[in-house]
């Protein structure tokens, strides 16, 4: 089967990768956004999980070529196997999972739990005993892998550097309109070296700096997006109100977990606008209408060290009962709806593609923790990273400059933004 692919062009599949395509867990991701609510700020980003799969598996196929040309002899089923469960990396993904899943932490993250062994025991698990790859490709998306079992064969899918990166880092920049990318030349530094993916910083015993340029590269790119995309406070305050619509259904007994699987991004929302709950349709009749909240408060990194933000999160990322208790506090003393308070206060922000193994003239490394001139720019990225990490309360335009009031004397320090 061939499907033409506006990132990657032609795209060739096996019989066996057509099947799994065509499979109904696979094809729900036609309807989920890969950028979830993004597409508010940047129109054109409305490009889906089902495209990324797809690009994943084609760009698994490119470093699996790469690790062959490093000398690597790689039998048919192992690439069958990285390529499907390329295919499949995403299908736990839940409509605007990120956000209900690592940015409010409403459910646990759509590799943990036991989502992908449900859908194994329906007519995906069906599919893969009828290609003969169930075993190996469960093997390759299993969440609990210890070090000692990691192996290069996962890496293709799950590492630092990985084919998830590098399909998302061109998807994501293309439909967003923004001139990034990054040299095919990446490609051929992979290789494999004590059964891990890495990549090939060295040459004759030399450090190759054009393997560094196009690894640094990557990196920036990461920081780019994620400094205008993936963090853009609009994108941030229309998930966090979805995740907020999303709890109060939760908590009412009107929506589970499980319940997530059986839906995409706009039957979902439609889900919850009928459910008949006024706090959740007031959310939902906002978000579609692009009547947004707006930031009351606002703490960065500018105003607390890195140590105050572990505490902040643990407080109010980590326990949905002392942000709920907050947002109570905070709708009280202001006279807001309380549904209309949100507290975001996402993890602390890593760059886990600064920590990618590499072989050196000395073995095999993690990127971060080699001494070479290379690594200044790679720290230095990584901290500006960290440093993107946004503690916000979100509010009504009319409540938001009351609210900020309230929220400095809560949290006893001043807000860095000024509501309008």
């Amino acid at each position: 089967m061939l499907i033409r692919d506006t990132v990657h062009g032609d795209i060739e599949l096996s019989a066996e990768e057509t099947l799994i395509l065509d499979a109904p867990a696979l094809q729900r991701m036609r309807g989920i956004k890969q950028l979830g609510t993004a597409n508010l700020v940047y129109p054109g980003a409305v490009h889906t999980r089902f495209e990324h799969s797809l690009g994943t598996s084609a760009t698994a196929h490119r470093v699996v070529d790469s690790v062959r040309r490093s000398g690597m002899d790689v039998a048919a089923q192992d690439e069958a196997a990285i390529a499907i469960a390329a295919l499949l990396h995403d299908v736990t993904h839940v409509p605007f999972g990120h956000t209900l899943e690592d940015e409010r932490r409403l459910f646990q993250r759509h590799d943990k739990g036991d989502r992908f062994d449900r859908l194994l025991a329906g007519g995906l698990g069906q599919l893969l005993d009828q290609v003969g790859l169930r075993q190996p490709v469960e093997h390759v998306l299993s969440p609990s892998h210890s070090p000692e079992d990691a192996s290069w064969i996962a890496d293709v899918v799950s590492s630092a550097v990985d084919a998830d990166l590098l399909d998302y880092l061109r998807r994501d920049s293309l439909y967003t309109g923004l001139a990034q990318s990054y040299d095919d030349r990446v490609f051929r530094y992979f290789t494999v070296a004590d059964n891990r993916l890495v990549l090939d910083m060295s040459k004759h015993g030399m450090t190759r700096p054009d393997a560094w340029s196009e690894v640094v590269q990557l990196l920036r790119m990461r920081y780019f997006l994620t400094e205008r995309v993936y963090y853009h406070h609009t994108k941030v305050v229309a998930g966090a109100m979805i995740s907020k619509a999303v709890e109060l259904a939760v908590e009412s007994g009107n929506l589970r977990e499980n319940d997530l699987l059986g839906f995409n991004d706009w039957t979902l929302l439609e889900y919850l606008r009928k459910l008949g709950l006024p706090t959740v349709t007031s959310l939902i009749d906002r978000l579609n209408e692009r009547n947004l909240l707006k930031r009351a408060y606002v703490l960065s990194a500018s105003s607390l060290d890195e140590s105050m933000r572990r505490e902040f999160v643990g407080l109010y990322h980590d326990s949905a009962t002392k942000r709920r208790h907050v947002e109570v506090e905070l709708a009280k003393a202001s006279d807001a709806a309380e549904h209309e308070i949100i507290l975001y206060c996402p993890a602390l922000t890593l760059m886990k593609e600064a920590s990618a193994l590499v072989l050196t003239a000395h073995g095999v490394r993690s990127m971060s923790d080699l001494d070479d001139s290379g690594v200044a720019e790679i720290t230095a990225l990584a901290k500006r990273h960290a440093n993107l990490w946004r503690m916000y309360v979100f509010a009504p335009s009319a409540a938001a400059p009351h609210v900020a009031e309230v929220a400095a004397d809560y949290f006893q320090r001043p807000s860095e933004h000024t509501p309008r």
